[in-house]
């Protein structure tokens, strides 16, 4: 079938196809088997499910490593594995850019996670029904990230320009970062919850783990209809976060590579990993505390190397710098922001 060995964004459209089918099968795995009925993640149970989805997302780089030992460098659209002097170096460079994007994208979600915990938070969704929302969540994200990487990825190739408006989208986003600090958002006055609010019949209590359910009409008529659940507008404040966390962690990893299928499988083995992981870094993201200044001195790094590799390189910063400066920062605003807390512990 011809279709399925059309080039489509640099890769076959059967590997792209192969990638979604495997992850679709991870999900059907983990709502189908491990969480067919609704519980309680636990501390340990969230830790073993994380380790499993990190072993899945850093395997992946093996498989990376074999996909662009074998394609042909002419249909690849990033500039540095397309001029690569042999296939083992086009690969070894592919699996770089695929690890630093990897690790970026996993601790900019960080940054959501905090913002998750307090929409379900908010809404007193109960640990039994988080996973629900977290998991349909992921749904969400793999069609929308879809979209936005094909649409970047689309502008990268007709404007080259473009990656010069990723660079300041990141460095403003990096340095707003740093002004903003702690500053968190009103939930209960965002203008998208109003709207549901005021637009949609919502229950005052959640139904369990049911997004949409149907009772009699307020208006006394006896007939059943349908009602949105809090759980509901939960995952939709869920999804419009993830929405805003996109527009700035899109740029930054077509800021490290403009390979699509790089850009969209480290994207979601990462999201897929601390979505996860969610359920024991809400209970601690507190000791985290300084990693966000980390984030936004790499957003502004990732932003700047765009136009030091254009102007002072000649074309882009090697990708083991991009990554040894990456994994530099994360180590470095984790163990600084565990000092920090532990040292506050014990004064207090």
């Amino acid at each position: 079938m011809e279709w399925l060995t059309a080039i489509w964004l640099g890769m076959p459209l059967w590997l792209w196809l192969t990638f979604v089918a495997v992850v679709l099968a991870i999900l059907v795995f983990d709502l189908g088997v491990l969480h067919r009925e609704a519980h309680e993640i636990g501390t340990r149970e969230s830790l073993w499910m994380s380790a499993m989805y990190l072993s899945l997302g850093l395997g992946w780089a093996v498989a990376v490593y074999f996909i662009y030992l074998q394609q042909d460098s002419a249909g690849l659209m990033d500039e540095q594995l397309a001029k690569a002097a042999t296939p083992e170096a086009r690969a070894m460079g592919a699996v770089q850019l695929y690890l630093t994007g990897f690790l970026l994208e996993m601790a900019l979600a960080m940054d959501n996670v905090f913002i998750i915990s307090m929409i379900l938070s908010y809404f007193a969704v109960p640990r039994i029904y988080q996973h629900r929302v977290l998991f349909w969540g992921i749904l969400g994200v793999i069609v929308l990230r879809a979209l936005m990487i094909g649409i970047g990825a689309a502008l990268v190739l007709k404007f080259s320009w473009i990656m010069y408006f990723f660079a300041v989208i990141l460095i403003y986003t990096g340095v707003k970062m740093l002004r903003m600090g702690d500053e968190a958002p009103d939930i209960a006055n965002n203008k998208l919850l109003r709207f549901m609010r005021t637009h949609l019949r919502v229950t005052d209590q959640l139904h369990g783990e049911r997004f949409f359910v149907r009772l009699p009409d307020r208006k006394g008529t006896g007939q059943l209809v349908l009602f949105a659940t809090p759980l509901f507008l939960c995952l939709v404040l869920v999804e419009i976060a993830d929405l805003v966390f996109a527009i700035d962690s899109v740029p930054a990893i077509f800021a490290i590579t403009s390979d699509p299928f790089i850009v969209y499988t480290s994207n979601i083995f990462a999201i897929l990993g601390l979505r996860t992981l969610y359920f024991t870094l809400s209970a601690m993201v507190h000791r985290f505390h300084y990693l966000k200044y980390a984030l936004a001195i790499i957003l502004i790094f990732i932003g700047a190397k765009i136009f030091v590799g254009h102007f002072l390189l000649g074309g882009k910063v090697p990708a083991v710098i991009s990554l040894t400066v990456t994994v530099s920062l994360l180590v470095g605003g984790v163990l600084f922001s565990l000092w920090r807390t532990e040292s506050g512990r014990q004064k207090s």
